[in-house]
């Protein structure tokens, strides 16, 4: 892949004078965690560079919690969408089978894909839960996002991925071709640190193809355990990457709305009838992990859980699903 540089300091007026033209989004550190911020002048200073992971999931800018799709498709502004972990942007995989299969496109998500140029920032660090190597994810970037950036003292280093990637970095930043073989031989090393550091930490999970092997052969007792605490408020599905199902709600005016669901809820399968085969708790608890390790493995072929960590973090009941896999395992 071709390399290019800027000094930090043009990076950060260029991102500036981009903020005329463009909706820019980017980490920057609150008082509890990292999240997606739309960019300011005062915030460029703060964006936060090669740190896992942003609060929010990638797909926030393009599956929004709830949207008219009896509207026409509206022109909106370009945007770019600065420092994105690895983890979110394999998410986009199984995403785009979804959203823009040619048998039933969703218009409005191939807008915003198309309108949105991603920035990956690779990974120089981990969190306690990140377990991306484990699904043969990297924690850097090499698919799928425009851009990768690495912060090297005071350059940035893009690494060009796609075609809108390079005129992005050669025409709009003016960035110039990086030579110097030491500098991206760090980056890789860096790469490599991380991924064996990944792979220590969870030498005990189980890849992704033997976590559907176990999650089918499980026994009920597992799952009764496990769901014991959890309330059903969906936080594990509403901040998963991957997660897509949604309600589409008849309004007046012959409008429909898509809104965003979740299997964890109570009543997620109630029929008209009132039937409901997913009403015992533990049923509803493994029926998440059944389509995300079994049945969309069966039907997709990019995965549908990239370890990023995000449904333990936010989990109210502190379930561990990596503890489950690794009991499963045992």
């Amino acid at each position: 892949m071709d390399y290019y540089f800027i000094n930090k300091k043009e990076w950060d007026k260029k991102l500036e004078e981009l903020l005329e033209s463009h909706h820019v989004f980017a980490p920057v550190p609150n008082e509890f965690s990292l999240d997606y911020e739309v960019l300011t002048p005062s915030l460029i200073p703060l964006i936060s560079y090669n740190k896992p992971k942003p609060a929010s999931p990638l797909k926030i800018f393009f599956t929004p919690i709830k949207e008219n799709v009896t509207d026409p498709v509206k022109s909106e502004r370009p945007r770019i969408i600065i420092g994105v972990p690895n983890c979110d942007i394999e998410a986009l995989g199984i995403l785009d089978e979804i959203y823009l299969d040619e048998s039933f496109e969703d218009i409005f998500y191939r807008k915003r894909r198309e309108n949105t140029l991603i920035i990956g920032s690779d990974c120089f660090d981990t969190q306690e839960h990140c377990h991306c190597t484990t699904y043969g994810v990297k924690p850097w970037v090499e698919n799928r996002a425009d851009v990768a950036v690495s912060i090297i003292k005071d350059q940035v280093i893009l690494k060009v991925i796609s075609e809108k990637g390079k005129s992005f970095v050669t025409n709009t930043l003016s960035a110039s071709p990086l030579s110097d073989r030491g500098m991206i031989s760090s980056i890789e090393n860096r790469h490599r640190e991380i991924e064996d550091l990944l792979n220590r930490t969870n030498k005990e999970l189980p890849d992704y193809k033997e976590t559907g092997r176990l999650v089918r052969s499980s026994s009920k007792a597992i799952w009764v355990k496990h769901s014991a605490t959890c309330v059903s408020c969906g936080a594990c599905t509403t901040i998963c990457p991957t997660c897509t199902c949604f309600l589409l709600i008849d309004k007046p005016g012959f409008h429909k709305v898509k809104q965003l669901d979740a299997c964890q809820y109570p009543g997620f399968e109630k029929t008209a009838g009132g039937e409901d085969p997913l009403k015992p708790l533990y049923e509803r608890f493994r029926n998440r992990y059944m389509c995300k390790y079994v049945w969309k493995p069966e039907k997709f072929k990019h995965i549908a859980c990239t370890g990023c960590g995000r449904c333990i973090e936010a989990c109210i009941g502190k379930i561990n699903k990596n503890k489950l896999f690794i009991e499963l395992a045992k």
